[in-house]
């Protein structure tokens, strides 16, 4: 990693988020961002009423970050927006980054006015469209950034299959030109998003919408910027695609890349799907129809197509996987923690590891050779992974093996 580069997760929740660990603190979310090799984090979830307490005590930098001992955080927090437009139900779930606690007070009065309950969850529901969602913060703040989040999932995302759009212009009508940026989420990268013609302007961000601070979630996906300790920076090198890159995972590592059933245990690629004429062989429903499925069907350009200016992006699974893989036992075992510890201790991060640290130098950390040989193979995403579906996550495959991805 280069000296300017500055690794940022900005979009994770709090304990407060429902299917979150019920440990997350600041204390811990700054202990495992360190390990991991991040250098600063999003807040999430500032909009529930008792996290944004929290959020309050920590040191304002009087630029838009706020540290929690000597490690920087932004304001952040995903929004569920749940409506219908042309008589399609739409579920669309922002991430918006806030440049001061002032500002991040008025939205919550603006919430409180319209009748809307913060309370109940980390990653509130509101029954707005994202249009007049995006007229009306841009009215509290010309600098509250506003990004759609995992963009394809199924459910939740601005293309999703299930009740998403086929166009941001579609979504944000008289606003999308307001959105500067989106995020590619667990089950796409960059040159999936780069075959859609209105996201060759927009910045392509990557962040992990990490449910617990364990190293194998947080920061799983982050975005490389220049260094900075101003939000109004920070926010520039978005707005002008002028940072770095992104790290990523292996799309087929995500839980809705390939289309398919849970229940039946079936899943398959796009072609599949259209010979099945879009019907499970198991039950004869139709079958949840994932993201590259998605990508198909909404792209302009083929398979393989790269973006003349597309930026820098690392593709790369959690170091505890790797670990996992060699041992043939659970990533959350005893046995994994020990090895993994081992390892951090002897190269300070687990990005320093995932990116860095020389064949030759591990070699000489007596490093296990097999290990060596997995960290070196994922530096050039040289790890097959059998697809995830329908909420599974993906599956590492080596020697002919499998390990599950939990």
């Amino acid at each position: 990693m280069e000296e300017n580069w500055m690794i940022g997760d900005l979009h994770i929740h709090s304990r407060f988020s429902r299917a979150c660990s019920t440990s997350i603190t600041f204390e811990n979310l700054v202990k495992w961002a360190k390990i991991k090799g991040l250098h600063f984090l999003g807040t999430g979830d500032f909009t529930h009423p008792f996290w944004f307490k929290e959020i309050e005590q920590l040191r304002d930098n009087g630029k838009g970050i706020y540290y929690y001992q000597d490690f920087p955080f932004i304001i952040t927090g995903e929004i569920s927006l749940i409506y219908t437009a042309n008589e399609k139900g739409r579920k669309v779930h922002l991430n918006l980054l806030i440049p001061s606690l002032e500002i991040a007070k008025k939205i919550h009065e603006y919430l409180d006015e319209k009748g809307f309950r913060r309370d109940y969850d980390g990653r509130p529901i509101f029954g707005i469209s994202c249009e007049n969602f995006t007229k009306d913060m841009k009215s509290i703040s010309k600098d509250i950034e506003i990004i759609p989040a995992h963009i394809w999932t199924p459910y939740f995302g601005v293309f999703g299959s299930k009740s998403g759009f086929d166009s941001l212009k579609e979504a944000f009508g008289s606003q999308f030109k307001e959105i500067y940026a989106i995020e590619t989420g667990i089950s796409s990268d960059p040159p999936m998003n780069w075959r859609i013609t209105e996201l060759q302007n927009k910045a392509i961000v990557s962040f992990s919408d990490a449910h617990s601070f364990w190293p194998f979630r947080l920061g799983r996906e982050a975005t490389i910027f220049k260094k900075t300790d101003s939000y109004l920076e920070l926010i520039k090198q978005i707005r002008e695609n002028s940072f770095i890159g992104t790290i990523e995972t292996n799309p087929a590592y995500g839980k809705y890349h390939y289309d398919g059933h849970r229940n039946c245990n079936f899943s398959c690629s796009p072609k599949k799907t259209k010979e099945l004429n879009g019907i499970c062989p198991i039950c004869y429903q139709k079958l949840t129809r994932g993201v590259d499925y998605r990508v198909h069907e909404l792209a302009k350009f083929q398979e393989g197509f790269q973006l003349p200016n597309g930026k820098l992006f690392y593709t790369l699974l959690p170091l505890h996987e790797l670990i996992s893989l060699k041992t043939g036992v659970s990533m959350q075992s005893v046995k994994v923690w020990n090895i993994y510890n081992d390892l951090i201790k002897k190269f300070e991060n687990e990005f320093n590891i995932l990116l860095d640290i020389s064949k030759e130098k591990m070699v000489s950390e007596k490093v296990d050779l097999k290990l060596i040989d997995l960290i070196l193979k994922n530096r050039k995403n040289k790890i097959r992974v059998k697809p995830g579906y329908d909420g599974e996550y993906g599956i590492a495959l080596i020697d002919e093996k499998q390990s599950t991805l939990i």
